[in-house]
């Protein structure tokens, strides 16, 4: 039974246009002939609504018209408890998606009526009003002849009024309905998106012999501490210049062969590829100058702060450089002086 399956799904697979990625899931798709529901990809991937919330929603809109979807009625056919169900509908309330209007009906009794919309954003965008019919000109009607007076005189010609057709009404431009706001803005890019190109290797100011030496010996010397990085003479020719741009910065080499090896994908497909990126990705800043270390060792500049001082008279503390009374003092002595001059 099991080697059906798999027979069955190799076939499918083999039906599937286009190449298949190497990563992430295939679709295998059938179309539907009935029993299905059409369901935006604003809903289905919305990146603020809850997984429960969106199933909530498709389980709504699977349903007919005038079905019950109280809490307690989903309840009874989702194994989600009524918590969760009114958590989920608090969502979809508050994105649009489901409205609950209360209305009062002409015997008095008030009613709860359920409104779920697929596409909240149809109903932001202006209807065009229904353009009446053009109606049909009436002809006018043809006055009858005149009557003869004499026997032998000759009817005098009838004119006859042929109705002209109305002239067109212009046609007044209809403006197109104002683009509304995305929903959502994905926050993964569909696989046919334009990648961003990659940031090329680091390269040292000058790649003297003797770097270039250590970065070669660096890059042969890999595949002792880690296996899985062995690498061909193309690969370390091609890697040598971001190993000495690390060297050159003042990268100690057990360091260097700690960030470009720790925690390696299981199983490593391209060796030399994860290198390149980690050498491009996570290359040191410059190391500071002499003069930069000069400005850090220099002693910042100190502030003098007034000490405090006791009041000869009131013993109230203030801040001065010398012993002495305290500004209130000192005013009240000046006050007493001049009264007494």
């Amino acid at each position: 039974m099991d080697t059906q399956q798999n027979t069955a799904l190799t076939r499918a697979l083999a039906e599937v246009p286009g190449p298949l990625p190497t990563s992430g899931v295939i679709h295998i798709t059938f179309p539907h002939t009935d029993r299905f529901t059409v369901v935006g990809n604003h809903l289905a991937q919305h990146p603020d609504l809850s997984c429960t919330a969106v199933g909530i929603a498709v389980r709504i809109q699977s349903l007919p018209q005038g079905a019950k979807v109280g809490i307690k009625a989903l309840a009874a056919h989702c194994r989600e408890g009524e918590k969760r169900i009114a958590a989920a509908l608090r969502e979809l309330e508050a994105h649009g998606y489901l409205r609950r209007v209360r209305e009062r009906l002409s015997s008095g009794r008030i009613i709860t009526r359920t409104v779920f919309c697929n596409r909240p954003t149809a109903l932001l965008r202006p209807r065009r009003p229904a353009e009446a019919p053009p109606q049909p000109a009436k002809p006018e009607p043809t006055p009858a002849p005149a009557s003869v007076p004499a026997p032998m005189q000759e009817p005098a010609p009838v004119p006859v009024r042929i109705p002209m057709a109305a002239p067109p009404a212009p046609e007044v431009p209809v403006a197109p309905p104002a683009p509304s706001a995305p929903l959502f803005v994905p926050r993964v890019p569909p696989p046919t998106a334009p990648k961003a190109p990659r940031r090329p290797l680091p390269q040292p100011s000058e790649l003297t012999s003797e770097l270039d030496r250590a970065a070669t010996a660096f890059l042969s010397d890999l595949h002792r501490h880690a296996p899985q990085f062995a690498l061909s003479e193309d690969d370390v020719r091609r890697l040598v210049p971001g190993v000495a741009a690390w060297l050159e910065r003042a990268a100690r080499p057990d360091a260097i062969r700690r960030a470009l090896t720790d925690d390696p994908p299981n199983p490593l497909k391209h060796p030399a590829k994860l290198l390149a990126h980690r050498l491009t990705e996570l290359l040191p800043p410059v190391p500071p100058g002499v003069d930069d270390l000069a400005a850090l060792d220099r002693p910042r500049p100190r502030f003098t702060v007034t000490p405090f001082q006791t009041c000869e008279d009131c013993d109230r503390a203030f801040r001065s450089p010398t012993p002495g009374h305290c500004r209130d003092c000192r005013e009240t002595r000046a006050a007493f002086a001049q009264a007494a001059a």
